[in-house]
């Protein structure tokens, strides 16, 4: 799409295609202005769309052949290991890294960030694709797709923790389809359906708050069903609520600047001049707010430990495991951060940030499946085929990432008629960050 658009080929990025007012078709809007024969072209160029095609060639039919053959044919989860991929990495790990919807709204919409609107949607947009596709791991764990209202509509158990989280999953998940919904009615030129939405705007960041808040720790709670089998470093039935919620918020803030440099360096066509001038500098101040989340999460990590007295179990080899990820996965890329922000260094501000989201990711896995069961002295081994499955359904988390940035005005500003665009001028500096 580069070389396309050196060579003056008009990208859709309003709803009139000349200055003779000619407006753009759907598929013209779908094929990003190019004919068809030039958008297979580009894509056939990209090898990236050949590493996606290998993993759905192999991947999909063994997804189909979950729902024909069912789930024993595709893991070795067992009742002492219940959890597998689908859920340690589907559901655990992926709804943190999606908090940047409430944390950036929270922040323009309630306090005031302005400044930190040329990424907001990208927040909202990654917070959005993140919970949908932890719903899609989940009914391929469960199955039955079409018994997913159940548990919210007709067998009700308001006492259980996974009722809280499946309606308040579900709940925020529309949340959010509305929050995203003013791109969308923007690209396809419906004014009315903005405006319906701007006027609610203050009301679903609230209920953005409210539900991830709640949500997020609820996932740790459910942990407190297994007294005993996760490891006693992984485990306070006092805390480990708050561990989920409270990691939560600098992996997503994180998740955004990971994000955000990958959009500047290979979709910088997409990008207009807002996003391409800000976002270094708003990835600093999110590195601000996610240096204070990492600060908070070591601090409530420590006191767990002193809380429930499990000193003792550092000098063993679990011990060891669990200081190399708090040593790799907090304090490290702490340290770091706090040194990039100073010195203004947005390359190790990023390579920070990747680290944090890996210190995330490997506290939900030895959370939930490598200190699960931790007294039985053996490991849980995913299946060939459940490795391949979460692989492909990450894949198609990326496509469809990828395909909506192309599109709906995410990484630049829609330009009508109406509403002259307006190019904010880089941001200077500031020195604080409010999270939500």
């Amino acid at each position: 799409m580069n070389k396309l658009k050196a060579q003056e080929v008009t990208i859709v990025d309003s709803p009139y295609k000349d200055p003779g007012k000619t407006k753009w078709s759907v598929q013209e809007k779908l094929l990003l202005g190019l004919t068809p024969q030039q958008y297979v072209a580009q894509a056939l160029r990209n090898p990236f769309n050949w590493l996606l095609a290998i993993i759905f060639a192999i991947g999909l039919p063994i997804i189909a052949g979950r729902f024909l053959f069912g789930l024993s044919w595709v893991t070795d989860s067992s009742y002492d290991y219940p959890w597998g991929l689908f859920l340690g990495f589907g559901l655990f790990t992926l709804v943190p890294l999606s908090s940047s919807g409430f944390q950036l709204g929270t922040a323009v919409e309630l306090f005031g960030r302005h400044d930190l609107k040329p990424i907001e949607r990208l927040a909202l947009l990654n917070g959005l694709l993140g919970y949908f596709f932890a719903v899609c791991y989940l009914l391929v764990d469960l199955g039955q797709p079409w018994r997913l209202p159940y548990p919210m509509l007709i067998a009700f158990g308001p006492a259980a923790v996974l009722f809280l989280v499946a309606w308040h999953v579900a709940t925020y998940l529309s949340v959010q389809i509305a929050e995203v919904s003013v791109s969308f009615f923007e690209w396809i030129g419906f004014p009315m359906g903005k405006q319906a939405v701007r006027k609610i705007t203050l009301g679903l960041t609230v209920a953005g708050i409210i539900l991830s808040t709640l949500h997020q720790g609820a996932l740790g709670a459910l942990f407190t069903y297994a007294p005993g089998k996760v490891h006693p470093l992984w485990y306070s039935a006092s805390f480990q609520w708050l561990h989920f919620f409270v990691s939560s918020m600098p992996a997503g803030l994180c998740m955004v600047i990971v994000v955000g440099s990958i959009v500047k360096k290979t979709m910088a066509w997409r990008c207009d001049d807002n996003f391409m001038k800000n976002v270094d500098k708003l990835s600093i101040t999110l590195a601000r707010g996610a240096c204070m989340g990492l600060a908070t999460y070591l601090t409530i990590k420590l006191i767990g430990v002193a809380h429930d007295n499990k000193w003792e179990y550092l000098a063993s080899g679990w011990g060891l495991w669990y200081l190399f990820e708090i040593g790799v996965g907090v304090i490290l890329p702490l340290v770091l951060i706090s040194f990039a922000i100073r010195n203004n260094k947005i390359g190790l501000v990023r390579f920070s940030a990747l680290l944090t989201i890996f210190g995330l990711v490997l506290n939900r896995f030895n959370t939930a499946l490598i200190t699960f069961n931790w007294k039985l002295g053996e490991w849980f081994i995913p299946h060939w085929r459940e490795v391949m499955i979460t692989v492909t359904i990450f894949a198609i988390y990326i496509m469809v990432y990828r395909f909506i940035l192309y599109r709906l005005p995410i990484l630049y500003t829609w330009k009508t008629a109406d509403e002259p665009v307006h190019v904010t001028e880089p941001i200077k500096e500031s020195a604080t960050y409010v999270t939500g």
